[in-house]
Protein backbone atom coordinates (compact mmCIF):
# COMPACT_ATOMS: atom_id res chain seq x y z
CA UNK A 1 0.00 0.00 0.00
CA UNK A 2 0.99 3.70 -0.43
CA UNK A 3 -0.20 6.59 1.49
CA UNK A 4 0.45 10.19 -0.31
CA UNK A 5 1.23 13.32 1.72
CA UNK A 6 -1.36 15.98 1.70
CA UNK A 7 0.99 18.72 2.91
CA UNK A 8 4.66 19.93 2.02
CA UNK A 9 5.63 20.43 5.64
CA UNK A 10 9.54 19.25 5.84
CA UNK A 11 12.08 19.77 8.97
CA UNK A 12 13.91 23.03 8.51
CA UNK A 13 17.19 22.96 10.67
CA UNK A 14 17.08 26.50 12.88
CA UNK A 15 20.42 27.52 14.41
CA UNK A 16 19.79 29.33 18.04
CA UNK A 17 22.17 31.24 20.49
CA UNK A 18 23.56 29.78 23.39
CA UNK A 19 20.98 30.20 26.53
CA UNK A 20 23.89 31.39 28.77
CA UNK A 21 24.78 33.72 26.53
CA UNK A 22 21.31 35.23 26.21
CA UNK A 23 21.22 35.08 30.08
CA UNK A 24 24.45 37.16 30.81
CA UNK A 25 23.09 39.73 27.68
CA UNK A 26 19.62 39.55 30.15
CA UNK A 27 21.84 40.18 33.28
CA UNK A 28 23.60 43.19 31.30
CA UNK A 29 20.64 44.85 30.62
CA UNK A 30 18.34 44.54 33.71
CA UNK A 31 21.68 45.86 35.79
CA UNK A 32 21.86 48.60 33.03
CA UNK A 33 18.27 49.56 33.45
CA UNK A 34 18.80 50.22 37.02
CA UNK A 35 22.06 52.02 36.67
CA UNK A 36 19.90 53.92 34.46
CA UNK A 37 17.18 54.82 37.38
CA UNK A 38 20.10 55.87 39.73
CA UNK A 39 21.45 58.18 37.08
CA UNK A 40 18.01 59.94 36.62
CA UNK A 41 17.34 60.28 40.02
CA UNK A 42 20.86 61.74 40.87
CA UNK A 43 21.23 63.95 38.05
CA UNK A 44 17.67 64.71 37.37
CA UNK A 45 17.64 63.77 33.66
CA UNK A 46 13.88 62.61 33.02
CA UNK A 47 15.34 60.81 29.60
CA UNK A 48 17.47 58.03 31.81
CA UNK A 49 13.97 56.71 33.32
CA UNK A 50 13.24 56.22 29.37
CA UNK A 51 16.40 54.44 29.17
CA UNK A 52 15.77 52.60 31.96
CA UNK A 53 12.39 51.26 30.79
CA UNK A 54 14.07 50.03 27.32
CA UNK A 55 16.88 47.90 29.01
CA UNK A 56 14.33 46.48 31.24
CA UNK A 57 12.01 45.61 28.45
CA UNK A 58 15.10 44.38 26.40
CA UNK A 59 16.44 42.18 29.33
CA UNK A 60 13.03 40.94 30.18
CA UNK A 61 12.48 40.24 26.28
CA UNK A 62 16.29 38.18 26.35
CA UNK A 63 15.29 36.23 29.92
CA UNK A 64 11.78 35.33 28.04
CA UNK A 65 13.60 33.63 24.91
CA UNK A 66 15.76 31.49 27.25
CA UNK A 67 14.47 27.91 26.79
CA UNK A 68 16.11 23.89 27.78
CA UNK A 69 16.73 21.58 25.95
CA UNK A 70 16.82 17.97 27.12
CA UNK A 71 18.91 15.29 24.90
CA UNK A 72 16.59 13.43 22.24
CA UNK A 73 14.50 16.56 22.35
CA UNK A 74 13.44 19.21 20.03
CA UNK A 75 11.89 22.38 19.28
CA UNK A 76 9.17 23.52 16.63
CA UNK A 77 9.96 27.52 16.06
CA UNK A 78 6.84 29.54 15.20
CA UNK A 79 5.95 32.82 15.04
CA UNK A 80 2.83 33.49 14.92
CA UNK A 81 2.13 30.22 13.63
CA UNK A 82 4.29 30.28 10.68
CA UNK A 83 6.90 27.39 11.28
CA UNK A 84 10.32 28.72 11.31
CA UNK A 85 12.06 26.15 11.57
CA UNK A 86 13.42 23.32 14.67
CA UNK A 87 16.20 23.44 17.00
CA UNK A 88 17.70 20.36 17.84
CA UNK A 89 20.36 21.61 19.63
CA UNK A 90 20.18 20.47 23.15
CA UNK A 91 20.93 22.51 26.55
CA UNK A 92 19.97 25.95 27.78
CA UNK A 93 19.09 27.90 24.09
CA UNK A 94 18.09 31.06 23.26
CA UNK A 95 15.80 32.29 20.01
CA UNK A 96 13.68 35.23 19.12
CA UNK A 97 11.55 35.90 22.28
CA UNK A 98 8.19 36.02 19.99
CA UNK A 99 8.52 32.58 18.77
CA UNK A 100 6.72 29.73 20.37
CA UNK A 101 8.59 27.04 21.36
CA UNK A 102 6.86 23.39 20.94
CA UNK A 103 8.51 21.11 22.30
CA UNK A 104 8.29 17.63 20.71
CA UNK A 105 10.37 14.27 21.90
CA UNK A 106 12.83 12.27 19.64
CA UNK A 107 13.32 9.61 22.13
CA UNK A 108 12.60 6.32 20.92
CA UNK A 109 8.84 4.75 21.93
CA UNK A 110 7.54 1.27 22.74
CA UNK A 111 4.23 0.46 21.68
CA UNK A 112 2.70 -2.66 22.22
CA UNK A 113 -0.99 -3.74 20.66
CA UNK A 114 -3.22 -5.01 22.76
CA UNK A 115 -4.36 -8.98 21.06
CA UNK A 116 -6.08 -8.56 17.73
CA UNK A 117 -8.92 -10.84 16.60
CA UNK A 118 -8.77 -11.00 12.79
CA UNK A 119 -9.31 -13.71 9.76
CA UNK A 120 -5.65 -15.53 8.71
CA UNK A 121 -6.02 -16.31 5.05
CA UNK A 122 -7.50 -19.33 5.38
CA UNK A 123 -10.64 -17.36 6.78
CA UNK A 124 -9.49 -19.17 10.64
CA UNK A 125 -9.99 -16.72 13.31
CA UNK A 126 -6.77 -16.05 15.24
CA UNK A 127 -5.32 -13.56 17.66
CA UNK A 128 -2.17 -11.73 16.98
CA UNK A 129 -0.26 -8.44 18.99
CA UNK A 130 2.68 -7.02 18.06
CA UNK A 131 5.51 -4.73 19.41
CA UNK A 132 6.41 -2.04 17.70
CA UNK A 133 9.50 0.56 18.43
CA UNK A 134 9.40 3.84 16.63
CA UNK A 135 10.36 7.49 17.05
CA UNK A 136 9.95 11.15 15.39
CA UNK A 137 11.62 11.60 11.85
CA UNK A 138 10.95 14.78 10.87
CA UNK A 139 9.69 17.00 13.50
CA UNK A 140 7.69 19.69 11.33
CA UNK A 141 5.39 16.66 9.79
CA UNK A 142 5.06 15.65 13.19
CA UNK A 143 3.93 17.96 14.40
CA UNK A 144 1.30 19.74 11.57
CA UNK A 145 0.98 17.29 8.97
CA UNK A 146 -1.41 15.22 11.52
CA UNK A 147 -3.83 16.33 14.71
CA UNK A 148 -2.18 14.04 17.16
CA UNK A 149 1.19 11.98 15.84
CA UNK A 150 0.87 9.68 19.05
CA UNK A 151 -2.63 8.57 18.21
CA UNK A 152 -1.76 8.78 14.43
CA UNK A 153 0.70 6.12 15.12
CA UNK A 154 -1.05 3.70 17.74
CA UNK A 155 -4.78 3.79 15.17
CA UNK A 156 -1.98 3.13 11.94
CA UNK A 157 -0.31 0.47 13.75
CA UNK A 158 -3.36 -1.77 14.55
CA UNK A 159 -4.68 -1.71 10.97
CA UNK A 160 -0.89 -2.58 9.76
CA UNK A 161 -1.28 -5.47 12.39
CA UNK A 162 -5.18 -6.89 10.84
CA UNK A 163 -3.87 -6.44 7.25
CA UNK A 164 -0.73 -8.22 8.07
CA UNK A 165 -2.57 -11.09 9.77
CA UNK A 166 -5.04 -11.40 7.23
CA UNK A 167 -2.39 -11.36 4.28
CA UNK A 168 -1.03 -14.60 5.70
CA UNK A 169 -2.17 -18.28 6.88
CA UNK A 170 -1.55 -19.37 10.49
CA UNK A 171 0.53 -22.47 9.14
CA UNK A 172 1.50 -24.63 6.82
CA UNK A 173 -0.80 -26.93 5.00
CA UNK A 174 -1.95 -28.40 1.74
CA UNK A 175 -3.76 -25.48 0.08
CA UNK A 176 -0.50 -23.73 0.37
CA UNK A 177 2.08 -22.98 -2.54
CA UNK A 178 5.62 -24.80 -1.74
CA UNK A 179 7.40 -22.51 0.35
CA UNK A 180 5.48 -20.18 1.04
CA UNK A 181 5.38 -17.98 3.76
CA UNK A 182 3.25 -18.66 6.84
CA UNK A 183 2.60 -16.58 10.43
CA UNK A 184 4.12 -19.57 12.45
CA UNK A 185 6.72 -20.25 10.69
CA UNK A 186 8.02 -17.43 8.44
CA UNK A 187 8.66 -14.85 11.49
CA UNK A 188 11.67 -12.75 10.10
CA UNK A 189 10.28 -12.37 7.07
CA UNK A 190 6.49 -11.67 8.59
CA UNK A 191 8.33 -9.08 11.19
CA UNK A 192 9.97 -7.36 7.68
CA UNK A 193 6.49 -7.16 6.15
CA UNK A 194 5.19 -5.60 9.25
CA UNK A 195 7.83 -2.73 8.68
CA UNK A 196 7.86 -2.48 5.41
CA UNK A 197 4.10 -1.70 5.80
CA UNK A 198 4.28 0.63 9.10
CA UNK A 199 7.28 2.71 7.27
CA UNK A 200 4.43 3.41 4.46
CA UNK A 201 1.55 4.11 7.01
CA UNK A 202 3.96 6.46 9.17
CA UNK A 203 5.43 8.03 6.34
CA UNK A 204 3.22 11.20 6.21
CA UNK A 205 3.68 12.04 9.96
CA UNK A 206 7.28 11.83 9.59
CA UNK A 207 7.74 8.68 11.97
CA UNK A 208 10.24 6.15 11.72
CA UNK A 209 10.04 2.24 12.64
CA UNK A 210 13.32 1.12 14.57
CA UNK A 211 11.52 -2.62 15.03
CA UNK A 212 8.80 -4.75 15.09
CA UNK A 213 7.57 -7.96 15.36
CA UNK A 214 4.74 -10.12 16.44
CA UNK A 215 4.52 -10.84 20.40
CA UNK A 216 1.41 -12.84 20.33
CA UNK A 217 0.34 -15.21 17.77
CA UNK A 218 -2.41 -18.26 18.71
CA UNK A 219 -5.71 -19.59 17.42
CA UNK A 220 -8.79 -17.86 18.78
CA UNK A 221 -10.29 -19.72 21.50
CA UNK A 222 -13.43 -20.73 20.22
CA UNK A 223 -10.85 -22.85 17.55
CA UNK A 224 -7.97 -23.50 19.46
CA UNK A 225 -9.08 -27.38 21.00
CA UNK A 226 -10.19 -27.99 17.34
CA UNK A 227 -7.11 -26.87 15.68
CA UNK A 228 -5.14 -28.23 18.22
CA UNK A 229 -6.79 -31.60 17.47
CA UNK A 230 -6.09 -31.31 13.34
CA UNK A 231 -2.33 -30.24 14.01
CA UNK A 232 -2.12 -34.04 16.33
CA UNK A 233 -4.27 -35.83 13.71
CA UNK A 234 -1.25 -34.69 10.95
CA UNK A 235 1.39 -35.26 13.55
CA UNK A 236 0.64 -39.00 14.16
CA UNK A 237 -0.40 -39.32 10.31
CA UNK A 238 2.77 -38.20 9.59
CA UNK A 239 4.53 -40.07 12.05
CA UNK A 240 3.09 -43.41 10.78
CA UNK A 241 4.19 -42.32 7.30
CA UNK A 242 7.63 -42.66 8.35
CA UNK A 243 7.23 -45.68 10.50
CA UNK A 244 5.67 -47.61 7.80
CA UNK A 245 8.06 -46.12 5.25
CA UNK A 246 10.90 -47.39 7.27
CA UNK A 247 9.14 -50.70 7.43
CA UNK A 248 8.95 -51.22 4.16
CA UNK A 249 12.29 -50.73 3.93
CA UNK A 250 13.62 -53.22 6.45
CA UNK A 251 11.21 -55.86 4.55
CA UNK A 252 13.14 -55.10 1.11
CA UNK A 253 16.54 -55.14 2.94
CA UNK A 254 15.45 -58.98 5.08
CA UNK A 255 14.31 -60.37 1.88
CA UNK A 256 17.22 -58.93 -0.42
CA UNK A 257 19.23 -60.62 1.96
CA UNK A 258 17.73 -64.17 2.58
CA UNK A 259 18.06 -64.14 -0.92
CA UNK A 260 21.52 -63.02 -2.21
CA UNK A 261 22.92 -65.50 0.61
CA UNK A 262 20.38 -68.72 -0.20
CA UNK A 263 19.93 -68.84 3.39
CA UNK A 264 16.15 -69.84 2.68
CA UNK A 265 14.04 -70.23 -0.23
CA UNK A 266 10.21 -68.84 0.04
CA UNK A 267 7.46 -69.40 -1.97
CA UNK A 268 5.16 -66.42 -2.62
CA UNK A 269 2.75 -67.85 -0.01
CA UNK A 270 6.28 -67.58 2.75
CA UNK A 271 6.77 -64.20 1.15
CA UNK A 272 3.67 -63.00 1.67
CA UNK A 273 3.56 -64.74 5.47
CA UNK A 274 6.70 -63.42 6.32
CA UNK A 275 6.15 -59.90 4.77
CA UNK A 276 3.07 -59.48 6.60
CA UNK A 277 4.83 -60.77 10.23
CA UNK A 278 7.33 -58.27 9.70
CA UNK A 279 5.01 -55.53 9.08
CA UNK A 280 3.20 -56.26 12.19
CA UNK A 281 6.03 -56.50 14.07
CA UNK A 282 7.78 -53.08 13.09
CA UNK A 283 4.61 -51.12 12.55
CA UNK A 284 2.95 -52.18 16.23
CA UNK A 285 2.89 -49.74 18.83
CA UNK A 286 2.95 -52.77 21.48
CA UNK A 287 5.34 -55.45 21.62
CA UNK A 288 5.03 -58.77 19.42
CA UNK A 289 4.76 -61.96 21.09
CA UNK A 290 7.20 -64.20 19.11
CA UNK A 291 5.37 -67.57 18.19
CA UNK A 292 8.23 -69.97 17.94
CA UNK A 293 7.86 -72.93 15.18
CA UNK A 294 9.81 -76.57 16.21
CA UNK A 295 8.38 -77.79 13.46
CA UNK A 296 9.14 -77.34 9.32
CA UNK A 297 8.96 -74.10 7.60
CA UNK A 298 5.88 -75.74 6.10
CA UNK A 299 4.13 -76.93 9.12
Amino acid sequence: MTMQATTNNHEVQRDTMSGYLGFATGIVLVLGGFGSFVLAAAQHQPWFILVAVLLFIAGALMFIGIYMLQPNEAANLLLFGRYKGTDRESGLRWANPFYRKQKISLRAHNLASERLKVNDKRGNPIEVAAAIVWRVRDTAQASFDVEDYGQYVSVQAEAAVRHLASSYAYDEGEDLAPGETTLRAGQDKVAASLAKELHERFEQAGIVVEDAKLTHLAYAPEIAQVMLRRQQAEAIIAARSKIVHGAVSMVEMALTGLGERNIVHLDDERRAAMVSNLLVVLCSESEAQPVINTGTLYT
